[in-house]
């Protein structure tokens, strides 16, 4: 892994890492910032994809024909979808699906795309193991689980989504990038692993929670990610 592509969706969860990268050049395509150089002995390409599926799937693919990575670590914040799973711990990717996808008139499980062979997508193992190994050395004061994470192009505040959510898919927490960037890097080939820090609940405190530990949440995974890029 000489290259690792860092996406985050938000400034506050890439420009932590982008203080502290060396050697940067900035690359501007499709609207986005795209910043190269090295970080804790790594080459890296760090980037704000911006909010929603299509962003973070057009994100990953400049980052593979552009910049050729060799892995993907997509950082963020998401709600959590299981009561064990509090404010501020992280959850690591097993695998990622999109909750909002929807072909079942076509034969097709919810949540799986029409043509692809799989159901969900399934992160890098080492790359897996390395991000829980690191968390619970650098993020010793929280918990850290390992599951599914569903992704949708929506804010999910509401106790009867949120519990429609879980039923029908047993996901660990839900954003709106992660599933999308699984996706893209699964059909280049490309190793990849989401991390996401809880800033809510899912639910009906959702809105007011977001604001008050989204910095709390994103702190998190800079941590991680940082450590992980010394371990590679």
């Amino acid at each position: 892994m000489n290259r690792i592509g860092i996406i985050g969706a938000m400034d506050i969860e890439v420009d932590a890492l982008k203080e502290q990268m060396t050697g940067v050049t900035r690359v501007n395509k499709a609207s986005m910032e795209f910043y190269q150089g090295k970080l804790n002995g790594k080459d890296v390409v760090v980037v704000r994809s911006g909010i929603g599926k299509v962003n973070a799937a057009v994100c990953t693919q400049i980052l593979a024909d552009v910049f050729e990575v060799e892995a993907v670590i997509n950082t963020g914040i998401a709600g959590s979808l299981r009561n064990e799973i509090n404010i501020g711990d992280i959850v690591v990717s097993t695998d990622a699906l999109q909750h909002d996808m929807d072909a079942v008139e076509f034969g097709y499980p919810k949540g799986q795309i029409p043509g692809m062979k799989v159901f969900s997508f399934v992160a890098n193992a080492a790359l897996r193991e390395t991000a829980v190994r690191v968390c619970q050395k650098v993020n010793p004061d929280i918990q850290v689980f390992e599951g599914r994470i569903v992704s949708g192009d929506q804010f999910v505040a509401r106790a009867e989504v949120k519990n429609e959510i879980i039923k029908e898919f047993a996901g660990y927490c839900t954003e709106m990038e992660g599933a999308s960037i699984a996706q893209a890097a699964y059909l280049n080939g490309i190793p990849f692993v989401v991390v996401r820090a809880i800033s809510d609940k899912a639910d009906n405190s959702a809105t007011m929670d977001y604001p008050t530990f989204e910095r709390q949440a994103a702190q998190h995974c800079v941590n991680l990610v940082g450590e992980m890029l010394r371990e590679l």
